[in-house]
Formats: C-alpha cells, structure tokens, sequence
C-alpha cells in the first residue's frame, strides 16, 4: 500500500516563534491524519529538533531536513550532515530540489550520494526530479526524468528503493506563468512508475509513493491527488498557511 503524503517544504521561510505557531496551529485543526495519510514537515535545520517536540505525541506528522551535505564528516564549514539531522530527529531528507540542482549545481552524482548517506542513517529521502521549460518544450522530457532518476537511484537494490519516496516537479510550470494540469501530473507521474517497474519490476513500482511538486494548494489538491499515479505533494507556499495546508492534507486520497 501506497502512503498519501503532504510534504511542507518551508524553504527559508518563518522565524523561530512562526514555525512553532505554524506546525500548532495546523495540529489544532487536523490532529491525527487518516489511516495511510502522512504529514512531514520539512523544516529549516535549526528547527528540526523543535519541530519534532511538537509532532511526537501526533500519529502521522514526522519531520525532515531540507538538505544533506554528500559526505558523511569533515572540513566542510557551514555543511550538515545526515547523521546530525537523524540525531536530532528528522525522519525524512528533501534530496534533489530543483533550487538545489540550480543554484547549488548539484548533480545527479552528487544526489546518489545523498541517497546513500540518508538510508545508512535511517532517513526517508524525499527524491526530487522535474524537467525545465525548455526540455518540456523539446518534447524531452520523459527521457530527462528518466535520467535523473537512473543516474541517482539505480544503483540501489530492490529494498532500498522501496525506502524512497519520488517528488515530481515540473519546473516549467513554477514561476512561468504556464499551468501544469492534473492530466500531465498523471502522465508524468505514470511514466515515473513504469520507468521504476522496468528497473524493479511493477510489484515494487506500485509500492513507491510520488509526490506533486507543482504549485499545489487549497484550490486544486482535490484534483491532483485524485489522479491514480499522484500519492500527494511536495508544498511550497500554501504550507506556510495553516488553513491552506490542512485543506491540502484533507485532499489527500486513502491509501492506495
């Protein structure tokens, strides 16, 4: 069974107080999420260790990093590992983002890595994958996710992929004015899943969550997650909004 998942990416957003006042205000209106329905909380580092104070006593809510340096220890000021964010209780890694991949330049080498760090410390990676506008343009881009997706995970056995969970961005459709509809959600989302059954065989394909990443809130969550191959999303600004979120993890379907 395929869990549902609403994942709250706050980037670098919220101060101290806000964050705490968020994740509250959220839990006061959904306290415990559905059976098969998970909310994570993907929190800036220095919060992690608070966050998880505030979802410990609530079935379903977890917490995660929004990043991971790709060595395990050593010189490398200001980086965070994986093993210092699963000791102070992140459950999930965001590994991947786009905003990573753009402005930070890491390559699908590089989220291998990652991948490997977060499973030898028990961390669930959230695995971000998504074509630009100009490979959405070209008509390329099954084969590009499908690079970014063989090149960062195909080196793990059939266990250790079952421990993944895939967030689908189309990043063409973020901060361009264009719209990716729920029907090319599907069809990605359904390309992913096969891609991952060639590898691995349907059995498992069929057991891996893949999360929306585009632009998801309140308005057309409904919609989105009702397609079969949609097993939530991966949220940006509408997560900073309580009444926003909650309505977003209320549109998550029963497991499937």
């Amino acid at each position: 069974m395929r869990s549902q998942i609403a994942a709250a990416n706050w980037k670098m957003n919220l101060d101290f107080k806000q964050g705490k006042q968020l994740i509250e205000e959220i839990i006061s209106q959904e306290p415990t999420p559905e059976a098969g329905k998970k909310v994570v909380f993907a929190v800036p580092a220095l919060y992690i260790r608070s966050a998880r104070k505030k979802v410990k006593n609530n079935p379903g809510y977890s917490v995660s990093a929004q990043n991971i340096y790709h060595k395990k220890s050593g010189a490398f000021t200001g980086e965070i590992s994986a093993e210092m964010v699963a000791s102070v209780g992140a459950e999930y890694v965001i590994i991947g983002h786009s905003e990573r991949r753009e402005y930070f330049n890491e390559t699908n080498g590089i989220l291998a890595e990652k991948i490997n760090l977060a499973l030898e410390n028990n961390l669930t990676p959230i695995f971000c994958c998504g074509e630009s506008l100009p490979t959405r343009e070209a008509g390329t881009q099954n084969e590009f996710v499908a690079g970014q997706i063989s090149e960062s995970l195909f080196h793990l056995s059939a266990e250790q992929v079952l421990k993944i969970v895939i967030a689908y961005e189309p990043i063409w459709a973020i901060g361009t004015g264009k719209t990716a509809t729920a029907e090319q959600a599907q069809q990605m989302h359904h390309w992913l899943r096969q891609v991952l059954a060639k590898k691995y065989g349907q059995p498992i394909a069929d057991q891996i969550s893949i999360l929306y990443g585009g632009s998801v809130k309140g308005s057309n969550a409904q919609e989105i997650f009702s397609q079969p191959d949609v097993d939530g999303g991966l949220v940006g600004g509408a997560s900073l909004v309580a009444s926003e979120f909650v309505t977003i993890i209320r549109a998550l379907k029963k497991s499937v």
